[in-house]
């Protein structure tokens, strides 16, 4: 670290000048209540797939459950469950509740991002993959 100290004190800042790019934004929309139904439906999924074994199974190969838990909420609340801080129902409930206010947060961080001037192009998320990818294809062409 010294060293690394020592190199930026005698070496002078190099500004770059980098390019302006043009940039292709698309969100997908889904009404609110849609995307609570598909957060649930795929947490359960997930549960079911074998989640809470994979973190039992981390946790045995020696990950530090405070390490386990910076990985994402899903492992945050899994391994509070595993290491016996909650119980079953509590984790599901609770990480449900984390997941829908996630997805609401990042909502509001794409609203903010059209306030500040930011041009979004909201695919609907109900369209068939087909649909969605044509009209990305329609937007990339027409570079937008």
């Amino acid at each position: 670290a010294i060293e690394i100290e020592e190199y930026y004190r005698q070496t002078p800042v190099q500004e770059r000048e980098f390019p302006h790019l043009k940039s292709l934004i698309i969100g997908v929309s889904i009404d609110r209540d849609l995307r609570r139904k598909k957060i649930s439906e795929r947490l359960r999924e997930r549960l079911d797939a074998g989640m809470v074994e994979e973190v039992r199974g981390l946790l045995d190969r020696g990950i530090a459950p405070e390490d386990l838990i910076y990985y994402g909420l899903e492992y945050k609340y899994l391994t509070l469950y595993v290491t016996g801080q909650m119980t079953h129902a509590e984790m599901v409930h609770d990480l449900e509740i984390a997941i829908h206010q996630f997805a609401k947060r990042q909502m509001t961080w794409f609203r903010g991002m059209e306030r500040r001037g930011f041009n979004i192009h909201w695919i609907d998320a109900c369209l068939p993959l087909a649909d969605k990818l044509e009209q990305i294809k329609t937007l990339l062409a027409a570079g937008r």
